[in-house]
């Protein structure tokens, strides 16, 4: 009589003294495994969609915010040196940002 262990996964919920009764004799086991059906899709099906979805929505957004807010600082920018009370000149090229009083 070779005593060997049950096959299966299960089989460790099987008592070794029935299983090794029923292996003798020539008997069936016979293994009983409750399930429960499940109804529908997990719910990590919807959720990854929806957090990719989310994170793109939101770097949409903050690229839109940093571009404004690019924007409105070369705004101030140009404003500034549009008040300046002279033409701008770098290496003999003379700029002239406003129109002159006078005329």
């Amino acid at each position: 009589m070779s005593h060997r262990a049950p096959p299966g996964i299960i089989a460790p919920h099987i008592p070794a003294d029935d299983y090794r009764r029923a292996e003798a004799v020539g008997q069936p086991v016979v293994i009983v495994v409750h399930t429960t059906d499940t109804t529908g899709r997990p719910l990590r099906h919807y959720l990854f969609p929806v957090v990719i979805a989310g994170a793109a929505a939101i770097g949409g957004w903050g690229l839109v915010a940093a571009l404004c807010a690019l924007l409105d600082a070369a705004a101030h920018t140009v404003t500034v040196i549009a008040q300046t009370a002279g033409p701008i000149g770098v290496g003999g090229v003379t700029l002239k940002l406003t129109r002159p009083k006078g005329n």
